[in-house]
């Protein structure tokens, strides 16, 4: 196909009959403006794919709409950031390291229109609403134009007077990327790049390449493709990928070089015509040769880009009957669909075949008349042939022509495969909860339990950054990045009040409206409920659940309840619509350090992730309710005729597995307990008590009713513990 425009360069030039000069004369412009001298190759199929940072590679000029990785042109040194967490009072302190990068990536060097997705290490880092799937100060695309500015981040870590603002090229500006999910490197990166709107003519691809050589528009039924990326040495290797593929021809029509794909023609060149004399002496008019079979490859693979794979590499293979051994490989850095391919490839194939069939003719000087490219009949042989070659010589003219076939498939049948494509899902808005928990594990508490946990309304959330906001100044301190995505959600059904805590709950069922469908809820047995399985807070309760049922696409109905658990069964008759859920996994809990906690304050987080317009706050009022006593259990009254005997159980904080026949550890410096009465809400008296009884005795009874005070009475009864009373047990009394 090159011998073909390097020829017809000349008749374009020359004209039908000076074609002798004009062949002359095209060959050296031809070399000089499309065929340089053949030097470095320039990036194929595979060299797309894979991101490059070397000095000299080369930019390809992209058409339509192609994936490829680029070349990354200019970048910082990693950014490290330190971040410190934990270390109050006595407890140790956990430093995190987190590294960012800003980098530019060349793309084309052609003008584009605009970047779709962008892969990092094969999953999606830009979806295809222009939402970033990773954490980045800013990204900015240089179209490529031929006025465009220098970049404001370069310049600044270059110099404005030194920076170049690379016109021409096309390329993208991240900076700030967080590189955590890639560890800790620059990811190779692959763009879905568009360059024009829609598929694009070859011809019009050969017109830009050869600076206005070849014609733009179609010639007979040259064809579209989705994209292409053209790079080499010369417009020669630029060109031939298309050219040697998909069977273009260069054709010479009237002084105007275009592309073609006909296999049709009228042109006849007779017996009259063939014979000739050159310098004197009379040569053969007719040669014939045919290559061996074994040389034409017997399969032959097409490698393209397929729309189908999310613009990734696929291939589609032809094979012929007969004799061979040899295999080849038909690079297209193009976009094409894989029936599309399938179809190149069989007729590639069937033209190596046909191909094998050559012809020169030595003919009079009427054969100047004879296009390159034409499609033309021999008299006296079969078949068409396409004129490749055309030589003046002493007043003759030898043509090369090759047989050429039918008009091949159109399309095949074809597949592009199994594709595993990433969700492309947003990252949405971050949801968050801060919440105080009672501590887990058997171990006393040295400050209040908060975490925060946080997910999002789109499955696409990944994380957020969090702060803790000073109440008064507004100040913002880092606490680092979300723990990976919680379950939570909003209570829908409520459970049943009256039940008793620390016993299966067999009648009451909750339903929870999780925060999106992705977020999954299971069942456990009873020996993983025991063991601490599924332990979830319901506004302030901590509940546990063995059977959860989907009833929505995101609703979840949750039974073979656990109630009032770690010592919440104040908690379970405050219940209502739309209060919180959370599952408390520990993965999903970013745990507050005591710097950031203080008893009777409130906790005020920010979060702010990718999808995220304005900050997301919660708050939470510390209480420290897991710094203090439980409330006694077991409480009874007992009227022995001179006053009532009141007796309780303690609980500990850290004797939660209550074994048979051993007393709970104290967990305090102090067995202390506060017992007040209270009549029609209003505390009538209050006593201590050092063990876990105390007698409300005939005269303390008779003072009270001299009092006024008759009727039930309510007793409360606290421990007192080293950081405060804990909530009371309650039983009612008659004086």
């Amino acid at each position: 196909m090159a011998t073909m425009i390097l020829t017809a360069v000349g008749t374009v030039l020359g004209g039908p009959i000076g074609a002798a000069i004009g062949a002359t004369l095209g060959q050296v412009v031809d070399s000089q403006l499309l065929f340089r001298p053949k030097g470095r190759e320039g990036a194929r199929l595979s060299d797309l794919r894979l991101q490059t940072s070397r000095y000299g590679d080369q930019i390809p000029q992209l058409f339509g709409t192609i994936r490829v990785a680029g070349s990354v042109i200019w970048a910082t040194d990693l950014i490290e950031r330190r971040h410190k967490q934990g270390g109050g009072k006595g407890q140790p302190s956990v430093t995190t390291y987190s590294y960012s990068a800003s980098f530019a990536v060349a793309l084309s060097a052609r003008r584009i229109l605009a970047v779709r997705r962008i892969w990092a290490d094969g999953n999606l880092l830009r979806g295809a609403a222009g939402d970033f799937k990773t954490s980045l100060g800013a990204f900015r695309l240089h179209d490529g134009s031929g006025d465009q500015p220098v970049d404001p981040l370069i310049a600044a870590h270059k110099g404005g007077s030194v920076t170049p603002a690379h016109r021409g090229i096309a390329y993208a500006v991240f900076e700030d990327l967080q590189l955590a999910d890639y560890g800790n490197r620059i990811p190779s990166l692959t763009f879905e790049v568009v360059a024009d709107d829609g598929d694009v003519l070859l011809s019009d691809i050969a017109h830009e390449l050869s600076g206005g050589a070849v014609e733009a528009g179609m010639a007979g039924d040259v064809p579209t493709i989705g994209g292409y990326a053209a790079s080499g040495a010369g417009i020669a290797d630029a060109l031939s990928p298309l050219v040697e593929g998909l069977d273009v021809a260069v054709e010479d029509s009237g002084g105007t070089l275009r592309l073609t794909r006909r296999t049709e023609g009228d042109g006849l060149i007779g017996k009259a015509m063939v014979g000739a004399s050159f310098n004197g002496k009379a040569e053969r008019g007719m040669t014939i040769s045919r290559g061996r079979a074994e040389e034409v490859p017997i399969r032959l693979m097409a490698r393209h880009y397929d729309p189908a794979r999310d613009y990734q590499a696929g291939a589609q293979m032809a094979e012929r009957p007969g004799a061979g051994r040899e295999e080849a490989n038909l690079d297209l850095p193009a976009t094409l669909e894989a029936a599309a391919a399938r179809a190149l490839a069989e007729n590639r194939l069937q033209r190596l075949w046909v191909g094998r069939n050559a012809m020169e003719l030595r003919c009079d000087w009427r054969a100047l008349t004879c296009d390159l490219g034409r499609i033309v009949s021999v008299e006296g042989q079969a078949g068409r042939w396409r004129i490749d070659r055309s030589e003046w010589e002493a007043m003759g003219v030898r043509l090369g022509l090759s047989r050429i076939g039918g008009a091949g498939v159109a399309d095949a049948p074809a597949s592009s495969g199994e594709t595993v494509a990433q969700v492309d899902a947003l990252h949405g808005q971050t949801s968050l909860i801060v919440a105080e928990l009672p501590v887990p594990g058997e171990d006393l508490p040295a400050a209040p339990a908060v975490v925060v946990a946080a997910a999002g309304a789109q499955t696409g959330w990944r994380s957020a950054e969090l702060f803790v906001e000073d109440g008064q100044t507004g100040g913002l301190t880092s606490l680092g990045a979300t723990a990976p995505s919680a379950t939570m959600g909003r209570v829908a059904v409520l459970p049943e009040a009256g039940v008793a805590a620390a016993l299966f709950d067999m009648r009451s069922t909750v339903e929870v409206e999780l925060l999106n469908d992705m977020m999954l809820l299971g069942g456990v047995s009873d020996a993983a409920l025991l063991a601490g399985a599924n332990r979830a807070l319901l506004g302030r309760e901590i509940i546990q659940f063995g059977e959860a049922e989907q009833v929505g696409p995101a609703r979840w109905r949750l039974a073979r309840l656990l109630r009032g658990r770690r010592a919440t069964e104040w908690a379970m008759a405050a219940h209502e619509i739309g209060e919180r859920f959370l599952l408390l996994s520990e993965d999903s809990l970013v745990s507050l350090s005591s710097d950031h906690v203080q008893i009777g304050a409130t906790v005020l987080i920010d979060a702010i992730g990718i999808g995220d317009l304005t900050p997301v706050q919660a708050r939470e009022a510390v209480t420290g309710q897991a710094m203090l006593p439980l409330s006694p259990v077991h409480v009874s009254a007992r009227f022995d005729g001179g006053g009532w005997h009141v007796d309780w159980v303690r609980r500990s904080r850290n004797g939660w597995r209550w074994n048979d026949g051993t007393d709970a550890p104290m967990g305090e410096e102090l067995e202390l307990y506060r017992i007040a009465l209270l009549h029609a809400g209003t505390v009538i008296r209050t006593v201590e008590t050092l063990s876990p009884g105390w007698v409300y005795g005939a005269a303390a009874m008779e003072a009270d009713r001299l009092a006024g005070i008759s009727g039930p009475v309510t007793i409360e009864i606290r421990q007192v513990g080293t950081h405060g009373a804990g909530r009371p047990a309650t039983i009612e009394v008659t004086v």
